[in-house]
């Protein structure tokens, strides 16, 4: 039901659901308030967003770029087109258009995804604010300047003052959001869901099994193992391996729901789609996807430990684990890769 009183719009029938990553929650919020009720896992798993890739090529603050899920916008997109959901974006080159456009969406009735960076939204504690602009949350409404948002990150509902959101909607560098607003114009009335899953999983297996770059999938785990056993090699004071093994966890914990969140998620998909299909393998697979994000858990325990300096954790230790993740995915895939469903 739409309410709106002078300055007051809310759509009162939205459901906010707390989830384990941005764009997957936001995704899965959105089409189960326009009728198509999909997990967070389906939404993640349908959409063939897990990988693993190290880019030696691509540097971030001088380091290589690690991957453990694809690009920010795929599982929008490649959601939708799994499941033939004709998903509507909007990108603006002016920040008063992209405000007045949602504010239009919103009074229409409207509930509608956005990007934006984490840095500049208020209602995120200082500590966990930084500059990733490829966050993604819902608006399903506006009390006078300030406006509801459902964060999937966040517990409950929060609200975002006008002049905050803009200024989060439309900040500038890696993966500048440009104001983006994306909401289903339609949703099916039935899915083929295991023609879907069958779809999702046939392209997540070859990306982590067949890619031909050495640095994708299970042979991206090993080739970056390869690399950490190097690392002794790169500086005579050992800086340089300090740094990069730094950069590794962080990209791993601290941005978007890390390595072993998306495997954690993915494993869940694998057990959904197991129910759904009566396929018992799936189930043996999503384990086995499990004990790789327990694995990788490690990995980032072990890599921390190796950051302070402690003198128990070595290289070859770090390399070893992540070994054990590639083996984890490698079975993984391997089984999945013979399922015909």
């Amino acid at each position: 039901m739409i309410t709106a009183e002078s300055s007051i719009t809310v759509n009162s029938d939205y459901v906010h659901r707390h989830a384990a990553h941005c764009e997957s929650g936001a995704v899965s919020s959105l089409l189960r308030h326009y009728g198509l009720d999909m997990s967070e896992a389906m939404t993640f798993g349908l959409s063939s967003a897990l990988i693993f890739a190290h880019f030696p090529f691509v540097k971030v603050e001088g380091f290589p770029l690690t991957a453990y899920r694809a690009m920010p916008g795929a599982i929008v997109k490649s959601t939708a087109r799994s499941m033939g959901v004709r998903m509507h974006r909007e990108r603006f080159r002016d920040p008063q258009a992209g405000t007045a456009r949602l504010n239009e969406l919103l009074a229409q009735g409207r509930v509608v995804g956005m990007q934006a960076s984490v840095y500049w939204l208020p209602y995120f504690p200082p500590n966990m604010r930084f500059h990733f602009n490829a966050h993604n949350m819902v608006a399903y409404g506006r009390e006078g300047d300030d406006y509801l948002i459902s964060d999937p990150i966040a517990e409950h509902p929060v609200t975002c003052p006008a002049a905050d959101l803009q200024k989060a909607r439309f900040v500038k560098g890696m993966f500048a959001p440009k104001g983006l607003l994306y909401y289903p114009l339609d949703t099916p009335s039935e899915v083929d869901l295991g023609k879907a899953v069958a779809r999702a999983i046939k392209k997540t297996t070859f990306v982590m099994l067949n890619t031909p770059l050495p640095f994708v999938g299970v042979r991206g785990i090993r080739y970056l193992a390869k690399r950490i056993r190097g690392l002794a090699l790169k500086s005579s004071d050992g800086r340089y391996a300090l740094l990069f093994i730094a950069t590794i966890v962080r990209m791993q914990e601290e941005i978007g729901t890390g390595g072993g969140g998306f495997r954690f998620i993915y494993a869940s998909f694998l057990q959904e789609a197991a129910e759904k299909t009566g396929e018992s393998r799936l189930q043996e697979a999503s384990e086995l996807m499990t004990s790789s994000g327990d694995a990788w858990r490690e990995f980032a325990l072990l890599g921390a430990r190796f950051c302070k300096k402690k003198p128990d954790v070595t290289l070859d230790q770090l390399a070893d684990a992540l070994l054990v993740c590639a083996d984890y995915e490698a079975n993984a895939f391997r089984l999945l890769r013979a399922i015909r469903l």
